[in-house]
C-alpha cells in the first residue's frame, strides 16, 4: 500500500500539469455538487420554515355559503363561524390539540401622534402564539387567559409595526391608540420570514384578545378558526370531524364542500417538500454529471499512463507480478486522484458554506428567501458514493487493459 502511494506521489511530481488538471477537474466537480445540494437544501429549509411561520401545521377553517338544500333549509345560506365554535371543536374532537378564533380588521394605530396602519388587527386567544409562531422577544409576553377573561386592552405587536410606531424606543409597557382606543403593549415579536400570508405579514400584525375585539368591533362571525391536530397525519380525519360537528350545529350537509372551506397548511407543507425533493434530485443529477465528466477525464489520463508505463508493466510481470497486482496499482492510483480532488473540493465547498453562513441574512424578501446553505449527512453520503463510483469507473478499465499486456510484448515496447 505504501509503495503504491509513493509511486502515485512520484508520478504527480513528474507530471505536474497533468496531475493538477486532473485533480482540479475532480475538485471543481465535487465543489459544484456540494454547493448545488447545500444551497438547494438551505432553500428548502427556508421555504418550509417560511410556510410554517404562516401557521405551524394548522388547518384554517372559514365559513362559507351552503350550496345544497338540507333539512328543509334552502341553499345560499351564509355560515358565519363564531368564537365559541373554537371551544365546541376542542370539546368534540379529541384529535385537536390547539384551536383559536381569529377576528380581523384594518384599524389605524397611533403612538404620540405617530400614526400608521397595521397590516391587520387580529383578535385571538393565547393558543394563537403557538399556532402562528408569534413568540415574544425577551422581556415581553403574548396574550394570556386573564387578558381574554377580563377583556383587557393589551396588545402584542409584530416587529415591523413596532419599529414604525416607536423607532428606537422600547415598545413594551408603552400605550398606543388602536382605532381611538388605548391599549398597553405587552410584547413584541422578533422578525420572522413568511413565504405566504393573508392580509399582510405577521411582522405588521397587531394581536389583541378576541373578547376585547368583540366588545369594540362586534362581528357576525370570525375571520377563521385556526386548528392544530395532535397528529399531522390525521389532518383529513380532523377536517371530516370538523365538518361533521359544524354541520350539526349550523345544519348543513356533510357533503356540502362550500358550507365551510379549509386552508390546510399541513397539506401545503407536504406538497412543498415534494417539489423541493424533485428539485434536489434534479440538482444531484446535474452535479453527478459534472463529476462524471471529470471521471471521463481521469479515465483518459489513466489510459495514457498505461501506455507510458507499458515497459514498466512488462518488467513487473516478468519478475512475478500477477495481473491482480497490476489492476490494484492502477485502480489505487485512480482512487487517490479522485480522493485528493474530492477532498480539496469538499474543503473548498465547506469554506464557502461557512463564509455564507456567517453573513447576516437581509430582511428583504428576495435575499431572505434563499436561506443559508446546509451541508447535511445526506449530501456527504451522496458525494462519497459518487466519488467512489467515479474512482472505480476511471480506474478499472485502464487497469484491466494494463493487466492484459503480455510481458514479452511489453518489454519490446518502445
Amino acid at each position: 500500500m505504501w509503495l503504491l502511494i509513493q509511486e502515485f506521489w512520484h508520478d504527480m511530481k513528474t507530471q505536474k500539469t497533468r496531475a493538477f488538471l486532473t485533480t482540479f477537474s475532480v475538485a471543481w466537480g465535487t465543489l459544484s455538487v456540494i454547493l448545488l445540494l447545500a444551497f438547494g437544501e438551505g432553500l428548502e429549509h427556508q421555504m418550509v420554515n417560511g410556510q410554517l411561520n404562516n401557521g405551524d401545521r394548522i388547518i384554517r377553517v372559514y365559513g362559507g355559503t351552503t350550496s345544497i338544500v338540507h333539512q328543509g333549509l334552502p341553499k345560499g345560506r351564509d355560515i358565519n363561524l363564531r368564537a365559541e365554535d373554537a371551544d365546541l371543536l376542542k370539546r368534540s374532537i379529541p384529535e385537536i390539540d390547539l384551536v383559536s378564533p381569529a377576528y380581523g380588521q384594518r384599524v389605524p394605530v397611533e403612538f404620540q401622534g405617530n400614526s400608521t396602519t397595521a397590516g391587520y388587527i387580529v383578535g385571538a386567544n393565547p393558543a394563537f402564539e403557538t399556532l402562528r409562531r408569534m413568540y415574544p422577544v425577551a422581556g415581553g409576553r403574548f396574550l394570556n387567559v386573564t387578558d381574554v377573561e377580563q377583556k383587557r386592552r393589551v396588545v402584542f405587536l409584530g416587529n415591523e409595526i413596532a419599529k414604525r410606531l416607536f423607532g428606537e424606543q422600547e415598545p413594551i409597557g408603552q400605550r398606543i391608540d388602536i382605532g381611538g382606543y388605548p391599549f398597553k403593549v405587552v410584547g413584541v415579536m422578533p422578525h420572522k420570514f413568511q413565504n405566504s400570508m393573508s392580509n399582510g405579514p405577521d411582522n405588521l400584525r397587531v394581536v389583541i384578545p378576541f373578547t376585547t375585539f368583540e366588545s369594540i368591533w362586534p362581528r357576525r362571525g370570525v375571520w377563521y378558526l385556526a386548528v392544530k391536530p395532535r397528529n399531522v397525519k390525521q389532518n383529513m380525519e380532523v377536517r371530516a370531524r370538523i365538518t361533521e360537528v359544524l354541520g350539526s350545529k349550523y345544519r348543513f350537509a356533510g357533503t356540502d364542500d362550500r358550507a365551510v372551506s379549509y386552508w390546510d397548511q399541513i397539506e401545503n407543507e407536504e406538497e412543498m417538500r415534494k417539489v423541493f425533493k424533485g428539485i434536489q434530485i434534479f440538482m444531484a443529477v446535474v452535479g453527478g454529471m459534472t463529476l462524471f465528466i471529470a471521471g471521463v477525464g481521469i479515465a483518459n489520463i489513466m489510459y495514457v499512463v498505461v501506455k507510458e508505463r507499458t515497459r514498466e508493466i512488462g518488467v513487473k510481470r516478468a519478475i512475478g507480478a500477477k495481473r491482480r497486482h497490476i489492476v490494484a496499482a492502477f485502480v489505487m492510483e485512480s482512487f487517490l486522484v479522485t480522493g485528493l480532488g474530492g477532498l480539496l473540493g469538499t474543503i473548498g465547498a465547506l469554506t464557502i458554506i461557512g463564509i455564507v453562513s456567517l453573513l447576516p441574512l437581509s430582511e428583504s424578501q428576495a435575499t431572505e428567501m434563499l436561506g443559508t446553505p446546509t451541508f447535511s449527512p445526506g449530501i456527504a453520503l451522496f458525494t462519497i458514493l459518487v466519488l467512489v463510483s467515479i474512482g472505480l469507473f476511471a480506474g478499472i478499465y485502464p487497469a484491466r487493459r494494463a493487466a492484459r499486456i503480455e510481458p514479452v510484448e511489453a518489454l519490446r515496447y518502445e
